[in-house]
């Protein structure tokens, strides 16, 4: 594993990391100064970067400790990272992760990062996941971690119980198979729930945000202009589907991800499938512990589905860039990646992993022994490229969620009220 690793002597650093959903921090200090970070907490996600790995690095580079601690939520590390950012990045870690839905943003400002362009290095990622990353003059502010190819988990015991079937091929078959579109989703999910308790998903806002995921143009045409979300026909089109199979069909747990409800759901039967990148296999597993029902059906609806990713970023604050960059080299490598994903479920973004029998052997025996590997692999090879996500897709993105969140979590408003109050929200961000 490390015998690809330089073995150059440092002055002696002590690294603290801090992890979250899309945010790991590695703040490099003087070992006397004290550690300089929380206490370890419980997250949401992992990047599957466990001690054992953390210490192989460390190992042969004696001078350097690495600690990890996760972030509560997602928000959390971002308003974080921006808000640091906005001061010229005075107070961030040396390594900070960023989600890829916030690279849009943050290439605006390549002064604000270290440039990591390596010709060492060229070739190790997809080349889309490269471009993600990569600014307007050809900076790249980040070295991928994972990618998110995209499932369907479900719980084949309510399956069983609702007298549908739950071997995961005939599931895979009755969500439509190789030709699988969301309506065949809703209309399995309508049986479903005729016959069952439990919802047939966790969230409208997931189901709105892998609809979105597989439009090229969202809400910005490829030159960054925004659309006329009033006028935007596909988005329209998502939001009134969602809802009504919220509201009318029923088939919404209601719930938020990342929130307590939700976390609970997964111990009370709340909702029968969910849409499951590789990633979303370490959380679910983290909150269904005990639970013996869970397992993956190679299949998505609408064809193949990229969602989330990590990027790992040296801020251009950072008194050790250059150590900085060395360790995000390291762990984004092809061998760290490929134990990450067996940790963790995060599907390396590394070309050269991906299909390596180390990785398409992979099962997990949370998921009934699933051959994760092999479906993950499957999926990703259905992904040829990125939607486009300019710099004011987040911001857009979140005033369609938070709509769809009035209708279905929050229950407060009729579809036609909620979507017009996003419109407002959007006329308000001023585009």
């Amino acid at each position: 594993m490390l015998s690809s690793t330089r073995t150059t002597r440092r002055p002696r650093k002590a690294i603290t990391a801090v992890a979250g959903l899309a945010a790991i921090t590695l703040t490099l200090t003087a070992c006397s100064s004290g550690s300089g970070s929380n206490d370890d907490e419980t997250g949401f996600n992992d990047f599957g970067y466990t001690d054992e790995l953390l210490a192989a690095y460390t190992e042969e580079h004696p001078n350097v400790t690495v600690k990890q601690t996760k972030a509560a939520k997602s928000e959390d590390a971002r308003t974080n990272l921006t808000t640091k950012l906005a001061a010229g990045g005075e107070g961030l870690a040396d390594i900070e992760a960023i989600e890829v839905d916030w690279i849009p943003e943050l290439v605006q400002f390549p002064d604000l990062f270290t440039d990591l362009a390596d010709p060492e290095l060229d070739g190790r990622w997809l080349d889309w996941k490269v471009q993600q990353a990569t600014t307007a003059d050809g900076k790249l502010i980040g070295y991928g971690t994972d990618i998110g190819p995209s499932a369907i988990c479900y719980r084949q015991d309510l399956f069983e119980a609702a007298g549908l079937p739950t071997d995961p091929a005939e599931v895979a078959d009755l969500l439509g198979g190789e030709d699988a579109t969301w309506d065949d989703y809703f209309a399995a999910g309508k049986t479903f729930v005729a016959a069952s308790d439990a919802a047939w998903y966790d969230s409208a806002m997931s189901i709105s945000q892998g609809m979105v995921n597989q439009i090229d143009n969202a809400y910005e045409e490829s030159d960054g202009t925004p659309k006329d979300l009033a006028t935007n026909q596909p988005i329209i089109d998502i939001y009134n589907t969602v809802v009504e199979q919220s509201t009318t069909n029923e088939l919404s747990a209601g719930l938020e991800q990342w929130t307590p409800d939700w976390d609970a759901a997964f111990q009370n039967n709340g909702f029968a499938t969910m849409i499951c990148p590789s990633w979303m296999t370490g959380p679910i597993e983290e909150r269904a512990g005990g639970v013996t029902g869970w397992n993956v059906a190679d299949v998505f609806p609408g064809g193949g589905l990229n969602w989330g990713g990590s990027f790992l970023t040296v801020p251009a604050s950072g008194p050790h860039a250059e150590a900085a960059k060395e360790l995000a080299a390291w762990l984004t490598a092809p061998e760290q990646q490929t134990v990450a994903f067996s940790n963790a479920g995060t599907f390396p973004s590394q070309v050269e992993v991906q299909t390596t029998d180390e990785v398409k052997s992979t099962t997990n025996d949370f998921f009934n022994n699933a051959p994760v590997g092999e479906i993950f692999a499957a999926r990703a090879a259905g992904i040829d490229s990125a939607p486009f996500k300019g710099a004011h897709y987040f911001a857009i993105h979140t005033t369609v969620q938070d709509g769809i969140k009035r209708v279905d979590v929050e229950k407060t408003d009729d579809a036609a009220s909620s979507w017009q109050k996003t419109l407002q929200s959007f006329q308000d961000l001023g585009l």
